[in-house]
């Protein structure tokens, strides 16, 4: 069971409420912050939001990460409950945000144009006009905003960097994922970054060191004492210390590497080894699997 659940009820500490016009990226930022962790959901009638984010308090993601509702025009007449809905939220959770999302008039119709989508209040007027319409429906939604965000002149990427900048802590950093691996039964399929270590002097033709792994210190001695060994260590180091703060700023929430050799179980393992090590304090946690360590290594 993860340590961070009980069997009693847990608190949802955060909510994200994202609301705004249609078409300026409502449904990019749940998606965004669904990606970080968080509970998503779409289109909900506002006045359900106290009650569903009390029973959230069992689910482990709404617990950790928070909760992040879409509530807008398509609610309809519901939307009229919004002011108290956030007062209630307000009242019982410790932190409750309201993001506003915005764009110029002539940048929601640009984009209808090019999606060809229907505006959610598009039944028979044009878009200018279901445009204004939805304005003066959210003047009260707007009015309550803790955030508003003009998307007119942002790309997707713009969007997703504001959205982490405003809402994720970056202390949490990027999950490390540390897979070694032997060609011979195949490379892991969703590996990142994949390093082959075949060219490392190999401990299976040692008859002292073939029945050991990579997890044993005779074995890791055997390798990293190699002038081969020593600068590859150094230039993967380099490089991987470059890449993960990269991979953090782009808002991806775990980097996977995949060490590999002929079978998995000498240098592939002693090299994650010593990766897990190096990156051991990494703020958003390093995990460790050798996953062929125990196959047969017989040819």
């Amino acid at each position: 069971m993860d340590s961070d659940m009980t069997n009693d009820v847990t608190e949802v500490r955060r909510c994200i409420i994202i609301t705004g016009m249609s078409g300026a990226g409502k449904s990019t930022a749940l998606k965004v912050l669904e990606d970080q962790g968080m509970f998503a959901i779409d289109n909900i009638p506002s006045a359900l939001l106290p009650q569903l984010i009390l029973l959230l308090g069992k689910h482990r993601a709404a617990v950790k990460y928070g909760v992040a509702a879409v509530v807008d025009v398509r609610g309809e007449t519901l939307l009229d409950d919004f002011p108290t809905a956030v007062a209630t939220l307000r009242s019982q959770f410790p932190r409750v945000d309201v993001l506003f999302l915005d764009a110029d008039d002539g940048t929601l119709l640009r984009r209808f144009e090019f999606t060809r989508r229907r505006h959610p209040l598009g039944r028979d007027g044009s878009f200018l006009e279901s445009i204004t319409d939805e304005r003066k429906r959210l003047k009260r939604v707007l009015d309550l905003a803790d955030t508003v965000i003009d998307t007119s002149r942002m790309s997707l990427g713009d969007l997703q960097k504001r959205l982490l900048s405003e809402y994720c802590d970056e202390r949490e950093g990027v999950s490390l994922v540390v897979t070694s691996f032997g060609f011979k039964y195949g490379a892991p399929a969703d590996c990142d970054y994949l390093f082959d270590v075949r060219f490392l002097p190999n401990p299976y033709y040692l008859p002292e060191l073939q029945p050991l792994s990579g997890v044993d210190g005779a074995v890791q001695e055997y390798i990293w004492r190699s002038e081969e060994a020593s600068r590859f260590w150094d230039r993967m180091v380099a490089f991987l210390e470059y890449v993960i703060p990269l991979y953090l700023k782009s808002g991806k929430s775990h980097l996977h590497i995949g060490i590999g050799c002929t079978g998995g179980r000498h240098r592939s393992v002693t090299v994650a080894e010593r990766l897990y090590g190096h990156f051991g304090s990494l703020p958003g946690g390093v995990s460790l699997r050798h996953r062929d360590i125990g196959k047969d290594q017989g040819w």
